[in-house]
């Protein structure tokens, strides 16, 4: 299964004390908006979306269709094909995408530790 580019959203305190010590890290702003209150930082192949006042939890991240540059790649694993082959194997989805539709869609599920796992289609 071909899930895309991979990145942690972290639910920060401070948006701007937390750009900079990943820049410190080597990371750059990638995208985002800080009056938005939010940033995605790029190190690399490695992506950390930053959210202030967004979400409860952290979340990881995967964007079929997407390489770590939001570049599109072909062939790619359609959300929906995905979400098929999760239920097939019965695993519980706590938000699901519209099997009858096309493009870009989302699907959320918790890993066994109650981690969250957004799988978010931008194509």
């Amino acid at each position: 299964m071909k899930l895309g580019a991979f990145s942690i959203s972290l639910t920060v305190k401070d948006l701007n004390a937390s750009k900079t010590f990943y820049e410190t890290l080597g990371f750059t702003v990638f995208a985002g908006d800080m009056n938005m209150n939010y940033l995605i930082m790029k190190n690399g192949n490695s992506l950390i979306g930053l959210f202030q006042g967004m979400f409860d939890n952290n979340i990881i991240t995967f964007n079929p269709g997407w390489d770590e540059s939001a570049n599109k790649v072909e062939p790619f694993d359609d959300v929906r094909a995905i979400q098929k082959h999760l239920k097939d194997n019965n695993i519980k989805l706590e938000k699901e995408a519209g099997n009858n539709t096309s493009g870009p869609a989302s699907l959320v599920l918790f890993d066994p530790d109650g981690n969250t796992i957004l799988i978010d289609q931008h194509v």
